[in-house]
């Protein structure tokens, strides 16, 4: 029954972000294509095949991108470069792997800003009425990309062999994340030892004890089956994982105004059911990893731990301002406005 919820969700959400008639596009045909961080199936793949295939069919078939899942064209920090280089024309990436090139976009790793509620509306609001993705942008155009929406991908959780329930307990704690260095000073904040490591390479360190814990969203662990080395998952609620689908600013650029205004209006359409699907997924597949590992134990971390967590990352903000890049102050201004402004218009405490 759930694997029909499933099919019928993403058949919605194809169906919604394809309302636009075909034969729109009556120019010359584009080739493109499209590199995702993550594995065939999961969130950005998915989505990225939901964005060809909704270009091809607004177009008439014109407008043809090619999706290459993680690994087909190199790792996460390679396929950034390439789209970079024109070599591909779109990256699927995320806050942090991108932060390489756009140290600005590192903003969007500062912990306890989102909150812990309706993140998808509230990235759907920023990206209709915001000032901080406008400012991103321009950080974007100046490395050859353009920034084209903010999509969540469900939270961030740490697996780890150890229980964890304050922050005392990570304490030393060897932790894999994202390159991005954002994310270190925000574990190193929380008494954690971060370590930076590509996605491939995560399992076997796990499995070595190279590393005691790391972080991803749920279907990510699954996915890649860290579960069988590990025996926690915990949600500290701080982090959501924000990918952001990326253009080449040279190919993008040259495109027709039309073409462009679609290419848009599909991300920015998409976050809100986006966010429905992979919450439906990320659901499914803790169930998944409980049944194939029943000793796990998933848990939500108390109020209390929660804010001695927040008030540690918050000693992380300024650091940001020396990190993040030219016009640093303007964007964490925009961006905690935009958050608070969002959480307004949507009548959120």
């Amino acid at each position: 029954m759930k694997n029909i919820t499933v099919f019928f969700i993403a058949f919605l959400m194809i169906a919604f972000c394809s309302t636009a008639p075909a034969a729109n596009y009556t120019g010359k045909s584009i080739k493109a294509k499209l590199a995702s961080e993550e594995i065939e199936g999961d969130f950005m793949t998915a989505w990225a095949r939901n964005f060809s295939g909704h270009m091809r069919e607004w177009s008439d078939g014109k407008i043809l991108i090619d999706v290459y899942s993680y690994g087909t064209l190199g790792a996460t920090g390679d396929i950034n470069e390439l789209a970079q280089m024109g070599i591909v024309q779109f990256v699927f990436s995320d806050y942090a792997w991108i932060s390489s090139f756009v140290p600005q976009a590192q903003a969007l790793a500062l912990n306890y800003i989102f909150p812990s509620e309706r993140v998808p509306e509230v990235l759907n609001w920023m990206a209709r009425h915001g000032k901080f993705l406008p400012l991103l942008e321009q950080a974007f155009r100046k490395k050859g990309l353009v920034p084209l929406a903010m999509m969540y991908e469900g939270w961030q959780w740490i697996s780890s062999r150890k229980d964890i329930r304050t922050p005392e307990d990570l304490k030393g704690l060897k932790l894999r994340l994202m390159s991005s260095k954002m994310l270190v000073e925000n574990y190193k904040a929380f008494g954690a030892s971060p370590t930076p490591m590509t996605y491939g390479e995560v399992y076997s360190a796990l499995q070595m004890g190279l590393i005691d814990a790391q972080v991803n969203p749920l279907f990510a662990a699954n996915s890649m089956k860290y579960y069988e080395v590990q025996d926690y998952f915990i949600l500290l609620k701080g982090e959501p994982f924000i990918g952001i689908p990326t253009v080449n600013k040279r190919f993008f650029d040259r495109l027709p105004k039309k073409v462009r205004q679609e290419m848009r209006r599909f991300w920015i359409d998409s976050i809100i059911p986006a966010g429905h699907w992979i919450d439906e997924r990320n659901a499914q597949d803790m169930q998944k990893m409980k049944k194939a590992k029943p000793s796990l134990t998933f848990r939500e971390i108390d109020d209390e731990a929660a804010s001695q967590f927040s008030q540690m990352a918050k000693t992380v903000y300024p650091l940001y301002r020396e990190i993040g890049g030219e016009g640093a102050d303007a964007l964490l201004e925009a961006f905690l406005a935009d958050v608070e402004n969002a959480q307004k218009a949507l009548g959120m405490k």
